[in-house]
């Protein structure tokens, strides 16, 4: 079972914080003026806390291969991991291998995922997906970073997710939760996603890298949102420079939280 998104503590102990300085400013969260050192402690708190919040943090796309969850993740664009999930029971049950999607008729695995969107063009990469594999790789998911970003739809941030999740090789994704959490952090003023990943990799141990992600980006989608972040609800706020850009109120704050059910929508 899931721990509370904070304990009533915290609660308390937020009340009484004042909006971090970024916050205060309007200026960037990331100080410049901050060791490395004293970065990597704070981060390494935050990321402690982080496993204490959402102890339940997992990858939200079923399956059972590295080719499942390969093609999961590319399905995945410009849609939720909820409709990817209803989807891949038929698509995996058709399409049981490489062979199978490289050979499929297009109209009948469009027809498929029509459900995710952008459907021709998702049909396009998991039938390159299928004949690459088949051509190079003898039908076989490639195990590393360098080949499985060769793939037809596949960048890196796939690439992290297949290779953390379905081969153990740790990978940070830095998908636009990831990203956007880290910068409020205060971690990186990066936003290209690879200078990010650089740089959270420097504070994070590298074992962790896979389960981290998948924290941040459940913190992203349940507490600290886009437009409106939860911060009188947050169990970081001590840690945080960006604290104060939500409501403060626990109670305010609290109804802005998502449970797991709703938050797997976004």
């Amino acid at each position: 079972m899931s721990q509370p998104v904070l304990q009533s503590d915290l609660i308390r102990s937020v009340k009484a914080r004042r909006p971090g300085r970024a916050a205060r400013l309007g200026v960037s969260p990331f100080d410049p003026d901050e060791t490395p050192l004293a970065r990597t402690r704070r981060a390494r708190r935050m990321a402690r806390e982080l496993a204490d919040i959402h102890s339940d943090a997992h990858c939200e796309l079923d399956f059972t291969t590295p080719l499942e969850l390969l093609v999961a993740t590319v399905l995945s664009a410009q849609t939720t991991d909820r409709m990817v999930n209803r989807v891949s029971p038929a698509l995996f049950a058709r399409y049981p291998d490489a062979v199978a999607y490289a050979g499929a008729d297009r109209g009948e695995l469009e027809e498929v995922l029509k459900p995710t969107g952008f459907f021709r063009a998702k049909a396009n990469s998991v039938i390159g997906l299928g004949q690459t594999l088949v051509e190079r790789f003898a039908g076989e998911v490639p195990g590393n970073l360098p080949d499985l970003v060769t793939l037809p739809g596949v960048g890196r941030k796939t690439a992290n997710v297949v290779l953390g999740n379905a081969f153990e090789v740790p990978g940070l994704t830095v998908d636009t939760h990831f990203g956007r959490l880290v910068r409020r952090f205060g971690w990186t003023a990066e936003e290209d996603p690879v200078k990010v990943e650089t740089e959270v990799a420097e504070l994070v141990p590298k074992k962790e890298w896979t389960i981290f992600s998948h924290r941040v980006i459940f913190h992203g989608r349940r507490v600290c949102h886009a437009k409106k972040p939860a911060c009188g609800a947050c169990g970081l706020a001590a840690w945080c420079p960006s604290f104060g850009i939500g409501p403060l109120d626990p109670e305010v704050a609290g109804k802005l939280v998502k449970s797991p059910a709703a938050s797997d929508t976004e």
